[in-house]
């Protein structure tokens, strides 16, 4: 018998976050080791009245087509992700993997002229997404290999996972509109100001928001969630951060990120763990040494750094910013093949101001 957690957890997806209608077509990926969730996201996307189609892969395939692919292969772009992103109602991403390592033998330039390549498809789900043509969620299912990395047993894991996205409570969907209730009102106080300045031990930034839209992430497109963010303006960021946890990406884990902006533009870039593939990301195409998002974490019940971006981007006590593509519907207009958060910790003898006045101090909201 199924745990009735993933049960809940599926239902919650597809009953609150996508909202699925009779008639919807809709988009599974997933990989083979998350078979169990996608299993009964199907069963309840089906008594929903969706129609699916199931996309699998795993860790195993996607390294052999990466380290066979020549440029031409790679440059390929398939008219069946064509159609399913330009056509389908709903995208549903249920993740997993056998091993977190598992690209970090493959050459970073065949990662990058593949995201390049892609990156149509990445402009269509963001443009649909923004105009609310298309819904989508994303979640892992929680795997042996991401319980390794939290440094976790998987029962504990499990746990941690169930209590993050409140699949352990009696009502999920109550728990997440509390969530959206206390959001909204931080979304409201930052409605209409302009310039926010971070100073803290790791960062001394400074961007504008003026004209851009601030998001309430409240477990519609990420689950768990728990952030406020909005797309900067790109000419805006001026400063530095030195990012104390580390970023993945690609399976490759650099650490002791620093990056100095100029007029938005990353103009030097360093770490102390896997830098020159932080570069090579970074010269992607021209909108990737440019902020695509701001955003702040609001969720305290995620205090364990995991090594998940889905996870410890909502750590409350932290700020997280990405490179590249932003979401339209902020008023982003970066456009890139690449999006990547970088998480900082503002907990101690830290503060956020907007337009001056004191917005976060030490980890905590102040308004």
């Amino acid at each position: 018998m199924a745990d009735p957690r993933l049960i809940k957890l599926a239902e919650l997806l597809v009953n609150y976050s996508v909202e699925i209608k009779p008639g919807d077509w809709v988009m599974v990926r997933g990989d083979v080791a998350a078979e169990p969730l996608v299993a009964e996201v199907v069963r309840q996307v089906v008594r929903a009245g969706g129609k699916p189609t199931v996309l699998l892969s795993s860790d195993a395939i996607e390294e052999a087509f990466l380290r066979e692919a020549n440029p031409e292969v790679l440059e390929w772009v398939s008219p069946v992700n064509e159609m399913l992103y330009e056509q389908a109602d709903v995208l549903m991403a249920l993740r997993a993997t056998s091993n977190t390592r598992a690209l970090t033998g493959i050459d970073p330039q065949k990662e990058r002229i593949r995201a390049v390549a892609n990156r149509g498809l990445t402009e269509t789900y963001m443009r649909r997404s923004a105009a609310k043509e298309l819904r989508w969620v994303g979640t892992q299912y929680p795997c042996s290999a991401y319980a390794q990395e939290a440094d976790m047993s998987l029962s504990e894991y499990e746990d941690f996972v169930y209590a993050a996205t409140f699949c352990d409570r009696d009502d999920p969907v109550a728990a997440w509109k509390q969530v959206h209730d206390e959001q909204q009102k931080i979304v409201d106080w930052l409605a209409g100001k302009k310039i926010v300045t971070v100073k803290s031990p790791n960062a001394d930034l400074t961007l504008s928001i003026e004209g851009r839209n601030f998001i309430n992430s409240d477990g519609k497109k990420n689950m768990p969630s728990g952030e406020v963010f909005t797309g900067p303006v790109e000419d805006s960021a001026n400063g530095w951060v030195t990012f104390n946890y580390p970023a993945i990406r690609g399976g490759r884990e650099v650490e002791g990120v620093r990056l100095e902006f100029k007029d938005g533009k990353v103009i030097r870039a360093s770490a102390k763990k896997n830098e020159a593939y932080l570069l090579t990301q970074l010269d992607s195409d021209e909108g990737a040494r440019y902020l695509g998002e701001f955003a702040i974490g609001t969720n305290y019940g995620i205090t364990h750094f995991t090594k998940s971006i889905l996870y410890d981007e909502k750590i409350g006590g932290s700020f997280h910013m990405a490179v590249g593509a932003g979401y339209p519907e902020t008023g982003s207009v970066n456009k890139s093949s690449i999006h990547w958060d970088f998480i900082c910790d503002i907990q101690t003898d830290s503060e956020i101001r907007v337009d001056g006045e004191l917005l976060y101090k030490d980890g905590q909201f102040a308004i």
